[in-house]
């Protein structure tokens, strides 16, 4: 594969509003050690791409600053020591940075192949929810067939997955969005239940549900607003899981009593910062785990909408919207 001298990037300058993002030219990243050189062919947009922009979520050293934490492509180099897959190899990658480019690098730990049947734009829309979803809700949460969990976001690119994985693997999934047919399609996607968190207190609605008998796991991405009834919903040796903190970070006033009445575990995690190693290991599960319900056509992702990488700025408006039900992504090749 002949490569060009140079590639158009999202460049953001020194953080802020979505209107910071335009077009660049700049060299062609190089793999390095256990690194492949993806053509990008779609990337996926993601919270945390937003919080880098605006500058609240530095790049971890060593990553490009360059947004973009998944794509598709084709691998068109491979560094030293990357054996797995050769130049034209079709993968989707979990990347530390860089994927809102023509080409981007990843590690290759951090690749899987397109699963059956996937195109492009369904195959950049998987490492970044998958990846978090199987390390926070199987991993760091436990949840095993036959439990019980609630997921808030329940229409977010993540939420969705966890709602179709949980479905997937024997669990009863339960769900929070904020409007009639975000409701509707957390159901559709798996959740016997959903509730409008605009509406209705979740923790009654969750005790409603259950018959009083709460959940086992909560995966939450609002933080501290919720943190009182996440506590308040989780059963006898139930599992909080952060994510993320949307609503603010510092909870206040909480009782800590039922921590320790209920033995409840409160734990969470970042993607961004583990190393080449764990993420492998992850992709490795997902592999063998996940890949083979994509490929007989359950868990799949839901492509909200598409734009050209040019018009990034419009997919960040999206994004901090709140109004999609599922992915968005950015069309890289023309």
């Amino acid at each position: 594969m002949t490569l060009p001298q140079s590639m158009s990037f999202v460049e953001h300058g020194q953080g802020g509003g979505p209107e910071v993002m335009r077009l660049a030219q700049g060299p062609l990243p190089v793999p390095g050690p256990g690194e492949v050189l993806i053509r990008v062919l779609v990337a996926g947009v993601n919270r945390p791409d937003v919080a880098q922009r605006a500058g609240s979520y530095p790049p971890p050293p060593g990553a490009s600053p360059v947004l973009g934490l998944e794509v598709s492509g084709e691998v068109a180099a491979v560094g030293e020591g990357a054996g797995r897959f050769s130049v034209g190899d079709h993968v989707c990658a979990l990347t530390n940075g860089g994927g809102y480019a023509e080409y981007a690098v990843a590690p290759e730990a951090q690749c899987l192949p397109w699963p059956e049947g996937y195109d492009a734009t369904r195959a950049a829309a998987l490492p970044e929810n998958m990846f978090t979803v199987w390390a926070n809700l199987f991993g760091h949460g436990r949840l095993a067939a036959g439990e019980t969990a609630l997921v808030h976001g329940g229409t977010s690119g993540i939420g969705l997955t966890a709602i179709q994985l949980g479905t997937a693997f024997g669990a009863r999934m339960l769900a929070t969005a904020g409007s009639p047919d975000k409701l509707e399609a957390c159901r559709r996607f798996g959740a016997s239940d959903a509730f409008n968190y605009r509406e209705e207190d979740f923790a009654e609605a969750v005790k409603r549900a259950t018959d009083g008998q709460g959940v086992d796991v909560v995966l939450d991405m609002v933080g501290a607003p919720y943190f009182a009834r996440n506590i308040q919903v989780l059963r006898r040796d139930g599992r909080l899981v952060l994510i993320a903190f949307l609503g603010g970070a510092k909870a206040e006033t909480v009782d800590l009593t039922p921590i320790m009445v209920k033995r409840l575990s409160v734990t969470g995690s970042t993607m961004r910062p583990r190393t080449a190693a764990e993420k492998g290991a992850i992709a490795r599960a997902l592999e063998e785990k996940v890949w083979p319900l994509l490929a007989a056509g359950r868990c799949g992702p839901q492509i909200h909408a598409s734009f050209p990488l040019s018009e990034a700025e419009a997919a960040h408006r999206l994004m901090e919207s709140s109004t999609h039900i599922g992915k968005i992504m950015l069309n890289v090749a023309s």
